[in-house]
């Protein structure tokens, strides 16, 4: 595969990760968010499940009852991002969600400092400051006009980047991605529905009413585009996989604009633009640095 073709397949994990924001709005209408999360990330576990068995067959590598905790906490993490970010689109617009979201590249070193001891590059500090900026902007100039939907997915980049450093060290030991994926898919759809159980009413109608978004989110979203990152970033560098996996967060604006009708005033997308190149310089800044410093 050419690099222009692996960028090509990201650019298209991208799109679909874009649309998913616009499928887990209008979900809504239809069925409560804990029930659609845990009707997703079924859909998503099935949807793994065959690429896991041909994994399985490459892998020498046991699984060990450390590594099973550890899927376990990892599949929290991720219920903890799903769960504020699909609560989080009841008072937020696909827009706000989709650029506040991306901010977990920016969360990620910080919480590597936190876990794991790591130094941050430098560049995480003016590009936090960035990313504040952004968020500021993007309420206007009013922090009082930021929703309790906005607040939430800010909680949501942070749980993205608990998981993110989590998965990372995991994968690293047990050379297993799918393998985590689809245990931590397992356990967000666990986790999700047994709290939809609790507190959120069901009915066939509503199933059937969310059923498009459900299989989009569980087929596409969490299926198709990783197999296509896992793909993809094989045959290009770390670089370029930021720059077009970033446009996540573009995608999800225009879909939200194009067919949800979603606007907000120039001061809102200069924010997103701030936070924007905050999610780039957080990525391609340290990647530039070790090409440097490389002898030639």
């Amino acid at each position: 595969m050419t690099r222009v073709q692996a960028n090509l397949l990201l650019l298209l994990a991208a799109a679909i990760w874009g649309g998913g924001f616009v499928a887990q709005s209008t979900a809504m209408k239809a069925i409560g968010p804990f029930w659609f999360i845990g009707l997703r990330f079924a859909v998503a576990t099935v949807a793994v499940l065959p690429f896991l068995f041909l994994e399985l067959r490459k892998t020498s590598v046991k699984t060990t009852r450390r590594h099973l905790w550890r899927y376990i906490l990892i599949g929290l993490a991720l219920f903890g991002g799903a769960s504020t970010q699909q609560i989080g689109l009841q008072t937020t617009t696909v827009t706000n969600s989709s650029f506040i979201t991306g901010l977990y590249v920016v969360f990620v070193p910080l919480i590597a400092v936190a876990f794991l001891r790591r130094p941050p590059h430098w560049i995480i500090w003016p590009a936090a400051i960035m990313a504040v900026a952004g968020i500021y902007m993007l309420s206007g100039g009013l922090l009082s006009a930021l929703t309790t939907g906005d607040g939430l997915t800010v909680v949501c980049a942070a749980f993205w980047a608990i998981q993110i450093t989590l998965a990372g060290t995991t994968v690293s030991e047990t050379g297993r991605p799918l393998t985590l994926s689809a245990a931590q898919f397992a356990v967000t759809a666990v986790a999700a529905l047994f709290v939809a159980a609790i507190f959120e009413p069901i009915s066939m109608e509503a199933i059937l009413g969310a059923a498009p978004e459900i299989l989009y989110v569980g087929v596409f979203s969490s299926g198709v585009a990783f197999v296509l990152q896992v793909i993809g970033q094989r045959y290009t560098t770390p670089s370029q996989a930021a720059i077009f996996l970033s446009s996540e967060a573009l995608f999800g604006s225009a879909l939200g604009a194009l067919l949800l009708g979603e606007t907000m005033p120039p001061l809102g997308y200069a924010g997103c633009a701030l936070m924007f190149i905050a999610m780039l310089v957080v990525e391609l800044v340290p990647e530039v640095g070790k090409r440097r410093s490389q002898p030639a």
